[in-house]
């Protein structure tokens, strides 16, 4: 028998929530052609053009390797393409493509009518305070993560 039981483990919660979304997500953007990661890096090279793979990688929580996988596809599906950066001309920046941005425009259509859906379960004081404890759970996870011997 363990020290505390599974159901008590918020971390349990949380991972079953985290994969619940990653299905709904996948799910809807499957008409799309797009995986969950896929569309991850086109909506944040939306807002931030010519990132490179390893910020990207940083900001869609996947490794350097995964990212490179994810950007070599959708390179290969012609909605991204890389240029060397105009001083660094070893690292690589990615943009969308026109079809790029039309298969974003798709597929974010599809990921935000679940993340409405999901909204609407919530009053907004609810989604206020969800949106508040996890924060404060990331913020404590970051914390243990960055402590010595943690």
């Amino acid at each position: 028998m363990t020290s505390m039981p599974v159901s008590e483990r918020i971390g349990s919660h949380l991972k079953r929530a985290e994969q619940a979304l990653s299905g709904a997500k996948h799910a809807a953007l499957k008409p799309s052609g797009l995986t969950v990661p896929q569309y991850a890096a086109l909506l944040h090279l939306a807002d931030n053009p010519g990132m490179s793979a390893a910020a990207l990688a940083r900001k869609c929580s996947v490794t350097p390797p995964t990212m490179n996988t994810v950007l070599k596809n959708l390179r290969e599906r012609g909605l991204i393409e890389r240029t060397p950066h105009e001083w660094h001309r070893n690292i690589l920046e990615t943009r969308l493509t026109a079809e790029g941005e039309e298969v974003l425009a798709d597929a974010d259509a599809r990921a935000v009518k679940v993340e409405r859906g999901l909204a609407a379960e919530f009053t907004e004081a609810e989604r206020e305070t969800l949106i508040a404890l996890l924060g404060r759970c990331a913020g404590f996870l970051d914390a243990v993560r960055s402590a010595p011997g943690g």
